[in-house]
């Protein structure tokens, strides 16, 4: 049987699409359905079933997937990836947050590009680097989400701890870490806050984890970027919730205080997200690997 077929199958599965299949295989989307409909007649059996999105595997279709998807992985790594050690000889489209591709990732990856590795970085929402890694914009994505459906795989990379931090003064003003844990968000509701976004996405996620409530106050600066956001926090322009690994060179010097300790900070997780399949590739394979060893000591 035509492997072009089955590849094309396996993708149309993953993809839940025909139209999201042709853009990864690089086809046009009836050349997608000629091929699909091609199988089908060798096969006597319908595979997917038409929705008013995409498409549904048919039982049939399913168990096919199940039995052959790693085998046409295996066969796809060994024609399109060949025998070929030169791996390092190869781009590397990396998508994810500004601030973590800086100061995690890339830093990670260095050695694969004194190796011959080449580096290319996009930043975006989760949506738009899930939609680009379904499309082939990208091999790897590093989200704070897990992607749904098949066509695309997440592993958990590392948890980062948040932090409530302000300048020294605010710190002195509202008395210390113990002062705000007994008074709370009483202490803390009319204070000037840094975010990134207008919705205050970390603060109000410190807020309900650490103290149950939702934050009153609207943003003072808002500046889509952490870095930035620990910049004015250091000048004194408010209170901030920043990730431990961006603000703890700045608390181990005093340039920031942490205003609260609480037993159990709050986390968020980053995943590692590809679309299935691509990792047969071994300069994306060698890239996964490195950056999942480099997370254990993140």
């Amino acid at each position: 049987m035509d492997l072009a077929l089955l590849r094309t199958f396996v993708t149309v599965h993953r993809a839940g699409s025909f139209t999201r299949a042709a853009a990864l295989l690089g086809l046009s989307q009836p050349a997608v359905t000629s091929q699909i409909r091609t199988l089908e007649r060798q096969l006597g059996r319908p595979l997917f079933v038409r929705q008013a999105r995409g498409v549904r595997p048919t039982a049939v279709g399913d168990e096919l997937a199940h039995k052959i998807a790693p085998h046409v992985d295996a066969l796809l790594e060994i024609t399109e990836a060949g025998f070929d050690e030169q791996w390092a000889n190869r781009t590397l489209h990396l998508a994810g947050p500004p601030e973590f591709t800086a100061l995690r990732a890339l830093p990670a990856l260095t050695p694969l590009v004194a190796q011959g590795l080449a580096v290319r970085v996009t930043h975006g929402t989760a949506e738009d680097l899930f939609e680009g890694l379904a499309l082939g914009h990208h091999d790897l994505a590093i989200t704070t989400s897990r992607p749904r459906g098949r066509l695309l795989a997440a592993t958990p990379l590392c948890d980062e701890e948040h932090v409530l931090v302000a300048a020294p003064r605010w710190a002195a003003r509202l008395g210390g870490a113990a002062v705000v844990r007994d008074k709370g968000v009483q202490l803390l509701e009319h204070l000037p806050v840094v975010e990134v976004h207008e919705t205050l996405p970390f603060v109000t996620r410190y807020w309900s984890a650490v103290f149950d409530a939702k934050p009153l106050a609207a943003g003072t600066v808002i500046a889509p970027d952490l870095r930035a956001v620990l910049a004015c926090v250091a000048a004194g322009a408010g209170i901030g919730v920043l990730p431990r690994y961006l603000c703890g060179d700045a608390l181990d010097t005093g340039e920031v205080v942490a205003l609260a300790d609480p037993p159990v900070p709050p986390l968020r997780t980053y995943f590692l997200v590809v679309r299935a399949g691509t990792l047969a590739h071994p300069h994306l394979a060698r890239a996964h690997e490195w950056l999942l060893r480099a997370a254990v000591s993140w």
